[in-house]
């Protein structure tokens, strides 16, 4: 049996069946990972900061206190601001829905005029355009669900800064490095680090500039288009398109097809500059996924962990990609995960 297990088809199976077990318990127990790894994000998020302040001899102790203080009121604001917007926007929902239907029956006989002509029953049983913008808040209200452990969300947080900075050396001592021979370990921390920080601040530019451009047209809501922006920015390529088209719609149905393009324009121009500019030269090349595994990643981590797990798809993603570029033997898994552009070896 011990000649069998040594197999490499024997390991792959072994190693395959104890990730399915992981996985398993992850899944079942996602109402405790969800929180915790909210807090892991948003704590490695805040760090920067923290040491920031530490180089101007800022106590950490009241650097900390700062920074959950800060984001105690910025999120109460937001939520006052976005939860009226919702609940406004749900009242509206039926009124959109019915001038979608009206529009959509102009475009339809536009469409006849040229001898284009479109079955409109058969388009409107398989296609409402109405679900695109609930979708938009029902992921929105999931954050919130989540976010209803906001206690013990921040109080982790706190715990988790304070620790910060014997985490790298408990690790090397739990991986029996007590000299700190094992480099990887410390290029891991610093990369996963430098991304979630860096990704935080771009999708935060990225909801802001959205917001103000919606709010120049004058788009009903703006506040959750821009909140959804900002959150949707952690998953490149997909999230910008899924963000843009509630918004899309609601232009559409207030001033027309000019309006919705010009909308439509706002959200290619940010997301263009953003994510092919600036976020390439603040995180550097061999940083990115391929479309495919964005996507794949959306399903997988959404399926895990829920609303919060298609959040944090792409930074959990990223991490599992770091962590395999920071050893030699696994960089070939790494490459697999890269863009096809630019795989690093």
């Amino acid at each position: 049996m011990s000649l069998e297990l040594r197999s490499p088809t024997a390991k792959v199976l072994l190693v395959l069946a104890s990730l399915v077990i992981v996985l398993a318990g992850i899944k079942a127990a996602s109402t405790i990972m969800v929180p915790f790894l909210l807090s892991v994000f948003i704590a490695i998020a805040c760090s920067p900061i923290i040491q920031w302040t530490s180089r101007y001899g800022v106590p950490r102790w009241l650097s900390i206190t700062l920074v959950i203080l800060m984001i105690v009121v910025f999120g109460f604001l937001l939520a006052g601001l976005v939860g009226q917007s919702m609940t406004e926007f749900r009242e509206n929902l039926p009124e959109y829905r019915q001038k979608l239907d009206s529009e959509f029956a102009w475009i339809v006989s536009k469409l006849a005029d040229f001898n284009i002509h479109i079955n409109r029953e058969l388009i409107e049983s398989h296609l409402d355009p109405g679900v695109a913008m609930s979708v938009a808040t029902d992921f929105i209200t999931g954050m919130g669900g989540v976010l209803s452990n906001l206690v013990l969300i921040l109080l982790t947080v706190v715990f988790m800064l304070f620790e910060a900075d014997t985490i790298p050396k408990r690790l090397h001592v739990a991986m029996a490095d007590p000299d700190m021979k094992f480099q990887h370990i410390d290029r891991f921390i610093q990369s996963v680090k430098s991304y979630l920080a860096i990704k935080t601040m771009v999708s935060l530019a990225t909801g802001l500039i959205i917001g103000v451009w919606l709010w120049v047209m004058d788009i009903d809501h703006f506040m959750l288009w821009a909140v959804l922006a900002f959150m949707l920015n952690y998953i490149p390529n997909i999230g910008s398109i899924i963000a843009a088209v509630p918004v899309v719609l609601i232009a559409f149905v207030q001033y027309g097809p000019a309006s919705a393009g010009f909308a439509a324009l706002g959200f290619v121009l940010v997301n263009t500059i953003m994510g092919n500019l600036v976020e390439p030269r603040l995180m550097g090349r061999g940083m990115g996924l391929s479309t495919l595994v964005v996507f794949l990643s959306l399903i997988f981590w959404g399926w895990l962990l829920g609303t919060v797990g298609m959040l944090l798809s792409v930074p959990l993603t990223m991490v599992v990609k770091i962590a395999l570029e920071s050893r030699h033997e696994s960089q070939w898994l790494a490459a697999l995960l890269s863009s096809s552009d630019n795989p690093r070896l």
